[in-house]
């Protein structure tokens, strides 16, 4: 038996942690299968470049536990854009990426594949298991949901993304000592998430109670209202720009700053709208997503607040790669742990799909390819959301 891992799309703190459990499942179930890893995801796969794991590996797979990033690499390749592959030099002109990427499946003679990305790792994943499926080829995939965002349909909660927001709150807890290098400081703290906000409100929330555990001295600077949150933009929540600007203003002039964490996505249309009016290209990746990084929506944010806020300095700080690239937490290796087991399991039974938690019923489950899909909102009814925004005083 060949048992081949896969990786793609950008890291999470779980892809390391990912291997290394399904490596540990297997010494179990099936200590004698081959296991090989495609480089740099779907990229090594359509070019038949792959590695196989010696018996040291599979004996020391804990070490991936220790690890951020992805052991086998990464890459943004969407098998049915067969013009970006053709482009890129993974397939030559007239072949079907899926009929490539089955054909060295079959060649290298697995037997498993597994899937570790997004919605978009899973949904290419799903498009290859029916081709597989629909063209007689004898294999199973079976994939892992992680990404930072927590934004996968129906997945209750994804692999990497309880460290992000943990390391993203450890970020802001040394970004915000800025504030007392001048006065008048606005601190844009900037956190991934394209179209789902629970990054950014889990990171708020985890700031927010590691502040709660810390002594302060308000008869000196160190007072706790500088270090606390004045706003949470999340692309999920409508705002009006100058409400909000009349309410900073306030809170700037009695504490002499304001700190602000912005979700990438949030505003991403109005900033959209002003290139488009200004003739700008709007960058996209392969899978047609804005690069929000070339954009810049801290920046665009922080021009929109600083003169209005008579701010005499300004910080726009990023937590998403130092916060994607960590090694999982606790919490999320246990996540990991029981979802790659329960994969590793399924997939030795010959059934594909996807390990993780029903959104439906919150129990662990090999989901429906069918069913996988990108675009979940965070559910901004949850209550530990709006209690801190009632308490920093946004609602």
């Amino acid at each position: 038996m060949k048992i081949a891992f896969l990786t793609a799309g950008g890291i999470a703190p779980c892809l390391s942690a990912s291997i290394g459990a399904l490596i540990e499942k297997y010494n179990e179930i099936a200590p004698e299968a081959e296991l090989i890893g495609y480089l740099n995801g779907y990229r090594g796969l359509l070019l038949g470049k792959s590695i196989s794991f010696p018996n040291s590996i599979k004996k020391d797979f804990e070490i991936l536990y220790d690890f951020g990033g992805s052991p086998i690499g990464n890459s943004r390749v969407k098998l049915t854009n067969i013009d970006d592959c053709v482009k890129k030099g993974y397939v030559k002109e007239g072949k079907d990426p899926l009929k490539v990427a089955a054909e060295q499946l079959k060649n290298d003679g697995v037997n498993i594949l597994h899937t570790i990305g997004g919605d978009d790792t899973n949904t290419m994943a799903a498009q290859l298991s029916s081709y597989l499926n629909d063209n007689g080829y004898n294999l199973t995939v079976v994939g892992l949901p992680k990404t930072v965002d927590n934004d996968v349909y129906p997945i209750k909660q994804t692999l990497g993304a309880w460290t992000a927001a943990e390391q993203g709150a450890i970020h802001f807890e040394n970004i915000v000592n800025e504030n007392t290098t001048s006065t008048r400081q606005l601190i844009i703290h900037e956190v991934m998430g394209r179209h789902c906000g629970w990054l950014t409100a889990r990171t708020a929330y985890d700031y927010r109670e590691r502040m709660r555990s810390r002594r302060f001295l308000p008869e000196l600077l160190i007072d706790e209202k500088r270090w606390d949150l004045d706003a949470i933009y999340i692309p999920e929540v409508d705002f009006d720009i100058h409400h909000e600007v009349v309410r900073l203003k306030k809170i700037m002039d009695e504490k002499d700053g304001v700190n602000i964490f912005l979700s990438e996505g949030a505003g991403q249309e109005m900033i959209i709208r002003e290139m488009e009016n200004k003739g700008q290209n709007i960058p996209r990746d392969a899978f047609g997503h804005v690069r929000l990084d070339e954009i810049n929506p801290g920046q665009w944010f922080a021009e929109q607040l600083s003169n209005e806020l008579n701010a005499e300095k300004t910080l726009v700080q990023k937590s998403g790669y130092f916060s994607r690239s960590a090694k999982a937490n606790q919490r999320d290796l246990e996540l990991i742990k029981s979802s790659a087991y329960f994969g590793a399991q399924n997939a030795i039974d010959h059934i594909s799909g996807v390990a993780g938690i029903d959104d439906m019923d919150g129990e662990l489950k090999l989901i429906q390819f069918s069913r996988i899909k990108g675009g979940k909102p965070f559910n901004i009814k949850e209550d530990w959301y709006q209690k801190m925004l009632e308490e920093i005083g946004q609602k």
